[in-house]
């Protein structure tokens, strides 16, 4: 008995090793040919340290000689603004999905021997080590420059912050599928409803504009949506500003929920996948 459970571990062992190659291998060819193609992705990299050094320098202007507005000082709003960049795409996970309904790929995806939301995830991952390499570091590495600290309200915050972002990959990847769903079962133009995405993920998100600066008290309200999970509660809870009673248990129950319904809506719209070349 204590043999067959032995072969049964190392079988197991050496095909989670098998099933993790295949993700590993997906990731390191969409970091390659993230870099490869061409070097303008550098240019795009410049353009947002600009955006960085622009959005900080308005906050200068904006906050300059007030004191704390919804109980943030300019200091904390600096580093909330610094390390929303450094972690934008963690914070608003976007996957190479739209592109395959648009142009067709998605029938291949589908027929890969991977799931398909595990081959989406490894290409994003891929990618996310060339920019948090080439961008998120030297922007780090930049802090004295724009005269900002980068670091977090202490230990705690930090370690709040990095299960935050894992809840918010989560729920982040979740919504990517929901939207893509929606693209199917609408029968619309990707791009549409991508468009429209962007536009309520930058208001609802926080990941440009703290929600607590919001007027009216709508930053209050737009707390309890899924989209202040993806950016809002974990920069909350690094410059703590955040109640993590709160703000964990909302996104881990956003996570719960979302990715349900993400499984249900692709289930139920794959039949229509047709349009879109599956």
């Amino acid at each position: 008995m204590h043999s067959v459970v032995a072969d049964f571990g190392r079988w197991m062992v050496a095909l989670s090793a098998v099933v993790l190659h295949r993700y590993w291998k997906t990731a390191a060819m969409a970091a390659t040919s993230f870099t490869g193609d061409s070097l303008l992705f550098l240019v795009d990299y410049l353009l947002r340290l600009i955006r960085v050094a622009v959005l900080l320098s308005i906050w200068r202007i904006v906050l300059a000689g007030r004191g704390p507005v919804s109980g943030m000082t300019l200091a904390t709003v600096l580093t909330y603004t610094l390390i929303a960049e450094v972690f934008a795409e963690q914070l608003t996970p976007r996957t190479r999905l739209e592109e395959a309904l648009w142009e067709g790929t998605i029938a291949t995806r589908l027929l890969q021997p991977m799931n398909v939301v595990g081959q989406f995830a490894a290409e994003m991952w891929g990618q996310w080590a060339v920019n948090l390499a080439l961008f998120s570091l030297p922007l780090l590495l930049l802090c004295p420059a724009f005269g900002v600290s980068p670091r977090p309200a202490g230990w705690g915050a930090a370690a709040l912050f990095a299960v935050s972002l894992l809840l918010a990959m989560s729920v982040g990847l979740a919504l990517e599928f929901i939207f893509g769903a929606l693209v199917v079962a609408m029968q619309e133009s990707v791009w549409v409803v991508a468009q429209v995405r962007r536009a309520v993920t930058l208001l609802l998100s926080g990941a440009v504009l703290p929600l607590a600066l919001l007027p009216w008290g709508l930053g209050n309200v737009f707390q309890w949506l899924p989209f202040a999970s993806l950016a809002s509660t974990p920069l909350k809870l690094y410059t703590g500003t955040g109640n993590p009673l709160v703000l964990l248990p909302l996104q881990l129950a956003w996570s719960v929920l979302l990715w349900p319904l993400a499984g249900w809506m692709w289930r139920r719209y794959r039949e229509r996948l047709a349009g879109h070349g599956g």
